[in-house]
């Protein structure tokens, strides 16, 4: 067979097609967010777990920057996520509560007058996509495919069976089993608004499918933005068997069965690193890792995770309440393997993302509460990217604000509270008598920023046993 001759003006054409594509391709990063759910403070390797493994989230943390006082806005799912999904205080707009799951209701959800950071990004010419859980909302209006979000694989609710053939089952009261509960773990799989088969573990199959994600677009011209949002290791606590086998050395049943979902979580998170790889979209992808709050340890949602060494848990406004793992990654633009010990929030993530994607948001729209730490994380600006974080907890009923390490606090009936976080991260010491003007200048900004914020515009206790206050019509003062 003779040798297949190609004429120098046929080369010559091939370089400058390939060219004119590499051309075209729009240089701006993919952004990755990846959530877990519930996951404890001390339960991935690079926060210092040594009962479970993750080495594909260490790998991540290896390329990247470890925030070591990374927060989220609220420390409970639902009101988390909106907050991070807009980049404002959720209490700014009355999402201070998960959301009943009602199909029904149109205002149990994410209120449509907030723009999310899917809208801002669609808007600046990438492909968008949520694979996993939404929580904002069971009603139509409140669909991902309307919220911004081109493509959709995963559930409406807060949470979901794990295991196909199980009848998943969540305590919504003491020593109760909830059908409303049960409803929303069992609720369909959907692909945009077509429901899908169950097929597999959960966080296994959701793995897959953002895997295919960034497959599907890795030759775009486009850049996209994936949201990649576990509801591992929330409970219920359900692990594929081999994953079990791994763990066997672990005697609690439940730590065992923890474990085996956050080892899942990781290696779903590798798959998904390694298509990344594969394409070449490694170096032009930033990501941002964290949990939506603390680990649940105590109550009666608690999935045995550990937030040592912190005081508190979710529900709280203590440190393992808020304080979460929280990664930021993006090689050749971001120092690799080092460390940030400034206060940042996930409400961060939006700012920071449409300056990686060099655009801006609609100056008509409301002020954002997060800001661009690009210039942070790499050592640009030396200052602090926030002169004070706040949380309000059930409309009202409990305050926090950090000012550099001092953390103060009122939580429900209890009096103030004034801990040094350089001193005293455990929160075990409480110096309001000792600082009595540190207190006083806390407790004003606090009140100052609670003006600003409205009442709930839904009250829900969640499923779980959260200690909330119902009747909740006007927020209180701190």
């Amino acid at each position: 067979m003779p040798l297949l001759r190609l004429s120098a003006s046929f080369l010559l054409a091939l370089v400058t097609v390939v060219s004119g594509f590499a051309a075209n391709r729009d240089d701006r990063p993919n952004i990755l967010l990846i959530v877990a759910d519930d996951l404890g403070y001390n339960d991935v390797g690079f926060q210092g777990a040594r009962d479970i493994l993750t080495p594909n989230l260490d790998r991540l943390a290896a390329s990247g920057v470890r925030c070591t006082d990374g927060y989220v806005s609220y420390s409970v799912c639902s009101p988390s996520r909106a907050g991070f999904l807009t980049g404002r205080y959720q209490q700014r707009f009355g999402h201070e509560f998960n959301p009943k799951w009602d199909a029904t209701s149109t205002t149990h959800g994410l209120p449509l007058s907030q723009t999310t950071i899917a809208d801002g990004l669609r808007a600046a010419g990438y492909t968008t996509g949520l694979v996993g859980k939404w929580h904002q909302g069971a009603h139509p209006q409140f669909h991902p495919n309307r919220r911004g979000f081109d493509e959709f694989f995963g559930f409406l609710g807060g949470g979901h069976r794990y295991l196909p053939d199980s009848h998943a089952e969540v305590e919504v009261a003491a020593g109760k089993k909830g059908n409303t509960a049960d409803a929303e773990h069992n609720a369909p799989l959907l692909r945009n608004a077509t429901v899908v088969p169950e097929e597999g573990e959960l966080t296994t199959r959701l793995g897959q499918e953002a895997t295919a994600s960034v497959m599907r677009h890795a030759h775009d011209a486009k850049p996209w933005f994936l949201y990649f949002a576990f509801n591992a290791p929330h409970n219920p606590l359900e692990a594929r068997p081999d994953m079990l086998k791994k763990f066997a050395g672990i005697a609690d049943e439940r730590r065992r069965t923890y474990a085996a979902m956050v080892a899942t979580l990781d290696e779903s998170i590798g798959r998904v690193l390694a298509a990344l790889e594969s394409t070449g979209q490694r170096e032009r992808t930033l990501i941002f890792f964290f949990s939506d709050n603390g680990g649940p340890m105590t109550k009666r949602n608690a999935n045995t995770s550990v937030n040592t060494p912190l005081r508190g848990q979710k529900g709280d406004v203590f440190e393992g309440g808020i304080r979460v793992p929280f990664l930021v990654s993006w090689p050749g633009k971001i120092p690799a393997g080092g460390t940030y010990s400034q206060p940042v929030i996930s409400l961060d993530v939006l700012p920071t993302a449409l300056a990686a994607a060099r655009t801006k948001r609609d100056a008509k729209l409301p002020a954002l509460d997060g800001v661009d730490l690009l210039p942070y994380l790499t050592g640009a600006n030396k200052s602090a990217p926030h002169a004070r974080l706040f949380w309000r907890m059930d409309g009202g009923e409990a305050f926090a604000v950090r000012e550099g390490n001092w953390k103060w606090m009122r939580t429900y009936s209890n009096p103030p509270e004034l801990y040094d976080l350089a001193t005293d991260l455990a929160e075990k010491k409480n110096v309001v008598a000792a600082h009595p003007e540190v207190a006083a200048r806390l407790a004003a900004a606090s009140a100052e920023w609670n003006r600003g914020l409205a009442a709930p515009i839904f009250v829900n206790n969640p499923f779980g046993g959260l200690i909330n206050r119902t009747g909740l019509e006007k927020s209180s003062a701190p």
